[in-house]
């Protein structure tokens, strides 16, 4: 099921919360916790720019309290969002497309910190399969589904070239992958039991240049 498929709602939550979500979490993680123990809402409303009932009604999710006139508690609320995210959890992954953008996300250490992590990429360049990216093997491509069963991967990562994008995306299904991650620029398609999420670098580069001019 594509994002637009999965509408608002992820498990009976907002899908605009699980989104903001990290970025609660990246900017408690800045914050020196030898002089500040607690963040209230309406603070947190001014990094962010958001409304303050908003970040009150998301870190509920999270079942943790805050304090009258006090805020949270950032030793109990920083766990209580890795564990809402799934970050404290181990997710693996699969990588298709060994191009410059497959290499620098197989390269990325910053997914350690999620729980995240690419277990092998896949390629049918033959200057490529055989190869490592910080020390993940590059695999050829008819290895994915025997792996993918026996490590008991669901994530697929698509970084193919767009005209590619689709086939890879059946072929992972076929294979066993519950949901996919796509960096190609055209959108794909997949049953309504699969997540997808689009990620199109171009969309976002257009709403910058669009706003400049």
């Amino acid at each position: 099921m594509s994002s637009n498929q999965i509408k608002k709602l992820v498990r009976g939550i907002p899908e605009p919360t699980i989104r903001r979500m990290p970025l609660y979490l990246s900017y408690l993680k800045t914050l020196d916790l030898n002089e500040k123990t607690y963040i209230s809402a309406p603070k947190m409303a001014k990094v962010f720019g958001f409304d303050a009932t908003q970040i009150t009604k998301d870190i509920g999710y999270t079942n943790v309290v805050g304090k009258t006139r006090v805020g949270f508690d950032i030793k109990e609320l920083i766990p209580a969002i890795e564990d809402f995210l799934g970050f404290n959890k181990k997710n693996d992954a699969f990588l298709v497309g060994v191009g410059n953008l497959g290499a620098a996300l197989t390269k990325y250490g910053g997914f350690e910190k999620t729980g995240f992590k690419i277990l092998a990429a896949f390629d049918i360049d033959p200057t490529k399969v055989g190869t490592e990216i910080n020390n993940t093997k590059v695999l050829h491509l008819d290895k994915f589904q025997n792996l993918a069963e026996r490590m008991h991967v669901t994530i697929g990562i698509i970084t193919v070239p767009d005209e590619y994008a689709q086939q890879i995306a059946d072929k992972m299904v076929s294979w066993g992958i519950k949901a996919i991650w796509n960096f190609a620029p055209t959108p794909i398609k997949a049953n309504e039991d699969i997540i997808v999420e689009n990620t199109s670098i171009y969309s976002n580069l257009a709403v910058i240049i669009k706003k400049l001019k």
